[in-house]
């Protein structure tokens, strides 16, 4: 189990996460007028919630007892960031990204903002202790 100071730690994150994530969709995503935006525009938004995000599970994680955690957290952000970052680059500059590619960046933007990775760290590392 998650020791009780880093249980509270770890909720408050993971209220966090759920707020921006509800913030996302409610105000941008869900939208109508959303297609209306600039194309470039609506990539800033999405990218600016993506690393919102990772930096609320950085600094909520990284105050935990189990270090793992914030290393698996910072692996898989940085990896997919890097992955969106370079197609979205590549679709600004030459505009060549067809529409599987578009697709894949989506989701994995929804994988990283989703708070479905945040609360599986957190159960993974309660059946961890448990079996200590």
């Amino acid at each position: 189990m998650i020791y009780k100071n880093d249980r509270a730690k770890w909720i408050g994150g993971l209220l966090c996460v759920i707020l921006l994530y509800s913030l996302f969709y409610v105000l941008f995503a869900d939208r109508a007028y959303t297609y209306n935006i600039p194309r470039k525009i609506r990539h800033v938004i999405k990218f600016g919630t993506t690393v919102a995000v990772y930096l609320v599970g950085t600094y909520h994680l990284g105050q935990l007892k189990d270090k793992w955690m914030s290393t698996l957290w910072h692996f898989i952000h940085i990896s997919l960031l890097c992955t969106i970052t370079a197609i979205g680059i590549i679709d600004w500059t030459f505009g060549m990204v067809n529409i599987k590619t578009k697709e894949i960046a989506a989701s994995m933007q929804e994988f990283l903002i989703s708070p479905v990775l945040y609360f599986a760290m957190g159960l993974v590392n309660q059946r961890y202790k448990s079996e200590k």
